[in-house]
């Protein structure tokens, strides 16, 4: 039976240009918290369009399709599904909306997979969401002539619970170890997900669901902001070919999940490229969130007590004393409580928040 030790990643020579994606990735991830935390409001109007685009874009690599128009008003909740597909679409948005807000609570075992797979196929009634395989599945390839070729065999469904959970042991105690980058290990967990294919139906679009829970979980959020699914679709073939060479060897344990990492990387990236130049384009246009909003987004997403002096810290685009005029107008406002006086005061956001 096929195992998994990702520690093992850790003592493994990677090409430059792997190490350099990395590398450019880590800086890109360095400061996205500083243009977060300077341009909160402004951002927040891409969460939706980035939301849109990753339902649309995961679902079409899958064959599920519908109208722009149709897609925009279901996100806007203008209208209702009118059949399987739609149903389908939302499905993927209801899970993309689970990991965007609860990311942080979700940890990464097979309980909370099937969950997540479960809500995926909910809306459209099948009966095997939220469960594995109850038949042996095959990953297909369609010729240009019709023909239909097996390019790769999953593990059995009677092997399939345990390959998960060991699946998921092994990515915990890599990542606990802290001897394997985070980069490395989240697209080499994703290639043998896809691998293993536990469920029926869902594969693909649950893969990409975990890639952005593994990236959240890891303190990349640029999938947040721009779509990873999107890219992903616009490199569609190549995603593929990756898959395919990454597969090559898998049961035996010899397969080489390189190209599928340096792949993934790449898509990272590009969605960090293109996160940069749409902040400079909202800088372009002159639009900076003003002392209010940073404090109160600030506060709004704080977890437990904060002082004035770590509010100051965490929003650097604004002066001392306009932060504390913000916090001022949100105490003033019943938005958040103040506690203590002096050097002791400290701030717990309401329960309405």
């Amino acid at each position: 039976m096929r195992t998994f030790d990702y520690i093992r990643l850790a003592g493994q020579t990677w090409d430059m240009d792997i190490l350099n994606l990395v590398a450019k990735i880590h800086e890109y991830k360095g400061r996205q918290d500083l243009y977060i935390r300077q341009k909160p409001v402004e951002l927040e109007r891409l969460v939706e369009i980035a939301k849109i685009q990753s339902t649309e874009a995961s679902n079409k690599i899958e064959g599920i399709v519908t109208t722009s128009t149709r897609m925009k008003q279901l996100f806007e909740e203008k209208t209702t599904p009118r059949n399987r597909e739609e149903d389908e679409i939302m499905g993927y948005r209801d899970v993309l909306n689970t990991i965007h807000e609860s990311n942080e609570y979700i940890p990464i075992r097979p309980s909370y997979i099937l969950q997540l797979h479960r809500d995926l196929l909910k809306r459209a009634g099948f009966s095997y969401g939220g469960s594995f395989k109850s038949v042996q599945n095959y990953i297909n390839e369609t010729k240009p002539d019709g023909t239909v070729v097996t390019r790769f065999t999953p593990i059995a469904p009677y092997d399939t619970p345990d390959a998960v959970e060991r699946l998921c042991t092994a990515y915990e105690q890599a990542i606990a170890s802290e001897k394997v980058d985070s980069l490395i290990l989240i697209p080499v967990f994703i290639c043998d997900f896809l691998c293993i294919h536990p469920f029926n139906d869902g594969n693909g679009r649950m893969s990409r669901l975990l890639t952005l829970l593994l990236l959240y979980k890891n303190g990349y959020s640029v999938g947040k902001y721009i779509s990873i699914e999107r890219q992903i679709e616009k490199t569609k073939d190549r995603y593929y070919d990756v898959l395919e060479t990454s597969d090559i060897g898998w049961h035996e344990g010899k397969n080489d999940p390189t190209p599928f990492i340096r792949y993934m990387l790449t898509v990272i990236l590009a969605c960090y490229t293109r996160f940069e130049e749409r902040v400079g384009i909202i800088a372009g246009k002159g639009n900076t969130s003003n002392a209010y909003d940073i404090v109160k987004k600030y506060a709004e997403e704080k977890v437990g007590k904060f002082t004035g002096a770590e509010v100051v810290a965490h929003c650097p685009s604004i002066g001392r004393s306009s932060t504390l005029a913000a916090l001022k107008k949100l105490v003033d406002e019943g938005s958040i409580i103040r506690y203590g006086s002096g050097r002791s005061t400290y701030y717990v956001k309401t329960d309405r928040q």
